[in-house]
């Protein structure tokens, strides 16, 4: 399905729709840190709204490529969503790049490509 993620959500929202598992892999909401915020927003949203469909003891595969937003920042954004949501889960699995995806000592933001397996209760 090609559809626009914000308003699928909202949409399955609205109808009540729930799911046992959810992969949320949106494009890149921010290039640098000066979009960071905006970004940050950005995935919030999506991740409350995925939250909020997601039936007890589903699992949420939830993605960033954003190299303005660290990992840790990720981590944070998705459990404030989480707790938007009102769903209480927890981490089964980090991810990150493959190991033939290089990163620098100087460039930190190379180490945009992270995702979260969470799980709810």
């Amino acid at each position: 399905m090609d559809a626009d993620v914000n308003a699928s959500l909202r949409q399955f929202v609205e109808q009540g729709d729930t799911f046992d598992a959810i992969v949320l892999d949106p494009p890149k909401f921010a290039p640098t840190v000066a979009h960071a915020d905006r970004a940050a927003r950005a995935y919030k949203d999506i991740n409350r709204l995925a939250f909020q469909v997601l039936d007890p003891g589903g699992v949420f595969f939830t993605y960033g490529c954003s190299g303005g937003i660290s990992a840790d920042l990720f981590h944070k954004i998705v459990a404030s969503a989480g707790s938007d949501a009102g769903v209480d889960s927890y981490i089964h699995e980090r991810m990150g790049g493959a190991p033939d995806h290089p990163m620098t000592i100087n460039f930190p933001e190379g180490e945009y490509l992270k995702g979260l397996v969470v799980m709810r209760k």
